[in-house]
This record gives structure tokens, sequence and C-alpha cells, in this order.
């Protein structure tokens, strides 16, 4: 294991202290005393040469700064953001990890903020309330009326309220006002806390680019509408935070180990808490991707370049996973290994992880044979039907072929923490994140190494 840095300063203090009485002592003595020497030299090397990725009281401590009040649930356009990015970077300098930039541990890129301003929905004259209908779209003004021939949908009595919505945002390239049935007014309401205020666009997009959706309860009897909103738009800056431990004799292939360090801030109060902390969501996949960078780092046993990185906005569309991807040369990383709550138990019970898209590649295959003789297991995605292959900081790297994979224990299906102020630390399991990160360690051992290579996964077609 990783001795305790108030274990290693105990042995400093005993070599000093045993030192001094070596030199003061008569010579019947000094023979005890450099025989017990001698074994504490073989002691601190049985450990140092036995290290474990991290032991459960550091990356408690790791998860508790992140996840604590002082982040403010680490919004992604807010500046409490920066002050996790900091922290991540302080804790790669203190690793002695190189940064990924030069000269720094951010990777900056700039984007365009579109905020929301003024929103008004009248139906035959009456003003709705702000729960009854729900604005998508970046163009910086709409303004219309029944007159105004904007192409009308409707989401019906007894349709799957979601797939339809998706269905909609994703696949009509053009304006619309969406009728939504009144037995689907809690769920407008519920999907309009999850979609931001503030939105972001690659810098240079036209906000004109993406079509308005406006989705509105429809009411019993509709004779004339009117619907006006306003958007302002703003440069941005928005920073990954990476660093590089070089390989050796294959340095120009790259590991990647990534998580997002991004939440979603400080949401509407329940009781007299609005700090949506993001314990699991996903500040235990960033403390397993810094416990993973400081252990490789320490025992210097890649031939392969690696890459640790913690991606911003990946509550927001993912902008810094796809910044990173998108400029980095894909035919040279062999692998990524993207981690997203880890925190509790997955379906599958304890010592267990799954990976997305765990067919399209060899890559867990590879690092359940480094596994043999243990108790944990690397299992399919249970939850085919949510596509989280591409759903993930790895979607864009998978999508160029690269081996590309988040490994989860998240039960999504069952996670009523998830998005809320009660997703905080003493929500988790700290022994199943420190087995998790044991077991990426122990699994990639062959990769790194360069003595495996996984498949590639096959590219999407544009």
């Amino acid at each position: 294991m990783i001795l305790p840095i108030p274990y290693r300063r105990g042995i400093r203090w005993i070599v000093k202290y045993c030192t001094h009485f070596y030199t003061e002592r008569p010579m019947k003595h000094k023979n005890i005393f450099y025989n017990f020497l001698i074994s504490l030299f073989i002691l601190a090397t049985y450990f140092s040469s036995h290290a474990q990725v991290a032991d459960s009281i550091e990356i408690k401590r790791i998860i508790s700064t992140l996840a604590s009040d002082e982040m403010r649930g680490r919004a992604t356009l807010s500046p409490d953001i920066a002050k996790a990015a900091d922290f991540i970077a302080e804790e790669f300098s203190n690793a002695g990890l190189q940064p990924y930039t030069k000269g720094n541990y951010r990777q900056t890129f700039q984007v365009t903020k579109v905020a929301q301003e003024n929103q008004s929905v009248h139906i035959d004259g009456r003003q709705l309330s702000l729960e009854e209908f729900l604005f998508i779209g970046y163009a910086p003004s709409i303004s219309w009326t029944k007159e105004s021939g904007i192409k009308e949908l409707e989401i019906k009595s007894g349709e799957n309220f979601s797939e339809r919505f998706r269905e909609i945002v994703r696949s009509n390239p053009e304006d619309n006002i969406v009728w939504v049935d009144p037995s689907f007014a809690p769920m407008l309401a519920r999907f309009k806390k999850m979609f931001p205020k503030d939105n972001v666009l690659p810098q240079g997009e036209s906000s004109q680019a993406t079509p308005s959706k406006v989705f509105v309860v429809k009411p019993a009897d509709l004779k004339s509408f009117t619907i006006k909103g306003k958007n302002s738009t703003t440069n941005f800056p928005l920073f990954n935070v990476a660093a590089v431990v070089p390989g050796k004799s294959k340095a120009d292939e790259y590991v990647i180990f990534s998580a997002h360090y991004d939440h979603i801030g400080v949401i509407a109060p329940v009781g007299q808490d609005s700090i949506a902390n993001g314990a699991d969501d996903d500040a235990s996949g960033t403390t397993a991707m810094i416990s993973l960078a400081k252990y490789f780092k320490q025992q210097s046993i890649n031939e392969r370049t690696l890459i640790f990185v913690a991606f911003t906005g990946e509550e927001i569309g993912m902008f810094g996973s796809k910044y990173f991807s998108n400029n980095i040369d894909a035919d040279k990383v062999i692998a990524m290994i993207n981690i997203e709550m880890i925190g509790k138990d997955s379906k599958f019970g304890p010592n267990s992880l799954y990976v997305t898209g765990y067919q399209a590649s060899n890559l867990a295959s590879l690092m359940q044979d480094k596994l043999k003789g243990t108790s944990f297991n690397f299992h399919p995605d249970p939850y085919p039907q949510q596509n989280l292959f591409y759903r993930s900081d790895n979607a864009v790297l998978a999508a160029l072929g690269v081996p590309a994979h988040t490994f989860s224990t998240s039960q999504i299906d069952k996670d009523e923490y998830y998005h809320t102020v009660k997703d905080e630390i003493s929500t988790l399991d700290i022994k199943n994140i420190t087995s998790s990160v044991e077991a990426i360690a122990k699994g990639v051992t062959g990769i790194i190494s360069g003595e495996q290579t996984p498949t590639r996964v096959e590219k999407l077609k544009d």
C-alpha cells in the first residue's frame, strides 16, 4: 500500500534517530541498529513496490473536497467551477505529473453562452405560468402568433412522453410549437427544471443554426396564441484539467483516463439545502481518475503515454470532452477509460463495474484477464435501451474508432439522488469506489505496458 503521510514521516524520524544513536553509542550497540536499519529499508522498499492505488482515507479526502458545499455544486457556467479545477490541478502538481497543455494544467477553450432573458406565452389572452411551457433554442428572439405559420406538433395522451420529446428535439430541423397533452403537465414541469436557463454553443456556431421548440400544455379550446422569447449571447471560457505521465518505448501511443468534474450547481432548495453537491455524479469518477494518476506516476510502469483529464461541461452537452477529443489524434489513442458515477453498488452487486459498449471492442475482456483470481468482474452495460455508449464523455473518440468506454456502477433506473441536493458523500460507499479504482488499475496494466492492444471500435459513418 501507499504509506499515509504520517507513517512516512514516522519512518524518516526513526531513521534520523537511529543514525544519531549509531554515531553516539558504543560499537556493541551499533550492529543491532545496523541490522534494524537494513530491515527498515527492506520494509520501505516492500511498501513502495506493492503500492495500492489509494487507501479509503485518501479517496474520502479527495471526494469530500470536490463534493463540499464550498464548491457549490461545480456548475459549468458559474465561477465555482474554477475552485474545482484549481484543486484538481493542485493534486496533479503535487503528484509530479506534467501539464497536458504546455505550462498549464488547464486546457482552455471558448464557447458562446446563450442566456434566456424574456419568455412569455399567452393563450387566448391568458398569460401562462412558467411551469406550463418550455423554450428550447438559441435564436436571438422569436415572436410567434397563430398567423405566423410555425409548424405545430403534439405529444398526445398515451404516448411515451420522453421518447416523443427527444424525437421532436432531435429530428425536426425547423421551428415548432409542440402542444403537450394536459396529462403530461407534471412531466413538462419536471423537464423544465432539467433544462438550464443558460445554454452553450461552440464558439463561432450561429445561434440561428438550431431550430426553436416551444412546448406548451395544450388548452381545452385554442383560438389564438402569442409566444415571445429573447436570448442574449456572450463569449465564455471553459476549461478541462489534464495531466500526462509520458511513456517510454511507446510514447506516441496514448491511454486516456477521464471523468467529468462539473455538476449542476445551486438548484431549487429542498428544505434548507440548495447545493447539488454531485458526490456520485461525478466527484466519484474524478476522484478515481486522480487516484489512478498518482498511482501510475509513482509506479512508472507505463510504456505508453498516460493522459489524465477532468472534463468540463458534461452536464450541458459534453463540451469539454468534445473539445479534447477533436483536438487529439484519435489514431494514436489506444484506449480510453472514462469513469462515471462509481459511488454505489452496481446492479450486479459489490466488486463489479459495467462497461458501456462492452461488445464494441475487447477492452473490457483484456482488463478482465488481468483480474483472474480476484472476485471483481466487468459486466456489459445492463441498460442498452439508454444508449449510454454514445451519451457520455467517451462518445466522440468512440465514434472515431477508439476503444473508448465508460465504466460505471450507477443504477440509473433507481437512483433517487441523481441530480438532487441529496447526492452527498454520506450516500456513497467509499469501499466500493476504492475497489473499483483498484480493479481498473490492475486491469489496465497490460495495456499501459504495451503488452496488450484492444481492438478498435467500428467508426460511426457521417
